[in-house]
């Protein structure tokens, strides 16, 4: 998130006591993932602000597990302040573990588009800058053919063009302890931050032109 939303996230959120009940945007939801019952895969999504994204993806039944990081650049072990700096090419990203006999590849790709706003090559909602762009990185040929046909898709669906890229996946830097499931850890605040931003509006605009699966 920018400087600017995260102190006003913080001083608005100690200052002025902002309760859950304020907040009507959906931003938690009871989470979906269980033990996986065999052999597990991995997908790798850049949506914006991972705390968004790693929260959205936690409700997907079949998911195993979500871990916020880094992707996408050219520096070695970066951290949130390198990345942030905008200068590392890398993209805020989460890895997603995933239980395949309990849902496909295809599907975590479609939740994805209908998540984000695949137009916007600029950043994602109040978060702006190549770090939090939007992307897919695929792991096989059989992912990216997958990804490619769920791209086709959303297109025809809004009738725009998705600027989403979808890149060989490379190395995955897990981000700080922090920010791994901080819509968890600080409730309020990432509940604060995710209105504040208008994602969920934004999202909603962007897919009411279309049919958003549940």
């Amino acid at each position: 998130m920018t400087k600017f939303v995260r102190a006003v996230l913080t001083a608005l959120a100690l200052a002025t006591g902002l309760t859950a009940g304020i907040l009507s945007a959906d931003a938690g939801g009871d989470k979906a993932r269980q033990a996986a019952t065999g052999p597990t895969a991995t997908a790798i999504f850049a949506g914006g602000c991972f705390w968004c994204v790693e929260s959205d993806f936690d409700k997907v039944k079949g998911v195993v597990a979500t871990q916020s990081g880094y992707t996408g650049g050219h520096v070695a072990n970066p951290t949130y302040q390198q990345v942030s700096h905008e200068n590392t090419g890398h993209y805020e990203a989460v890895k997603v573990t995933y239980d395949p006999a309990r849902v496909s590849y295809r599907t975590l790709v479609d939740y994805f588009f209908r998540h984000v706003d695949p137009t916007d090559a600029g950043g994602q909602f109040c978060d702006r800058g190549e770090s939090y762009r939007t992307a897919i990185f695929v792991g096989d040929e059989a992912q990216r053919e997958a990804a490619e046909a769920a791209k086709a898709d959303a297109a025809a669906a809004l009738h725009e063009a998705i600027v989403t890229p979808i890149e060989a996946a490379g190395p995955f830097y897990p981000a700080e302890d922090y920010h791994q499931d901080y819509y968890e850890k600080n409730p309020l605040k990432y509940r604060y931050y995710r209105w504040n931003c208008g994602r969920d509006a934004r999202v909603e605009e962007v897919w009411g032109k279309a049919h958003t699966p549940s």
